[in-house]
C-alpha cells in the first residue's frame, strides 16, 4: 500500500486543533500569529481542508454560541486525528531534516550537531 503524504495545510490545521477546539476565523488568525505571518490562510483554502479532514474522521464539527450570541462552528481533533497528527508530524520532521541536510551540504554550511 502506498503511504499517503499529507499536505502541509492539513498538518498545520491539525496542529492548531491539537491545542484546543477552534472556529475557522480563529484558526486563520492563530496560524498567522504562530507563523509570524508566514502562513496567512484564506477562508477559501481553510474550509475545504476542514471538510476533507471531517470526512476522514480526523476532526469533528459542532456548533456553539459565542459570548456575542452568534453561533459558531467549532472543530475538534478526534482521537484518530491526534494519532494521525503524531505520525505525520514525525514524518514531516524526518522529511524537513533531510531537506535541511541537503541544503546545508549544498551551501557548504556545517552540518547540524
Amino acid at each position: 500500500m502506498k503511504k499517503r503524504t499529507i499536505d502541509h495545510t492539513h498538518l498545520l490545521v491539525l496542529s492548531l486543533l491539537a491545542g484546543e477546539d477552534m472556529y475557522g476565523y480563529q484558526m486563520i488568525m492563530e496560524l498567522a500569529r504562530r507563523s509570524d505571518h508566514t502562513f496567512e490562510m484564506k477562508e477559501g483554502t481553510l474550509y475545504p481542508v476542514l471538510h476533507g479532514l471531517e470526512r476522514e474522521g480526523l476532526v469533528e464539527a459542532y456548533q456553539q454560541e459565542a459570548p456575542t450570541g452568534r453561533i459558531r462552528k467549532y472543530y475538534h481533533l478526534t482521537r484518530r486525528g491526534a494519532a494521525f497528527l503524531k505520525s505525520e508530524a514525525k514524518s514531516w520532521q524526518t522529511y524537513s531534516s533531510a531537506i535541511n541536510a541537503v541544503l546545508r551540504s549544498s551551501l557548504g554550511l556545517n552540518p547540524a550537531p
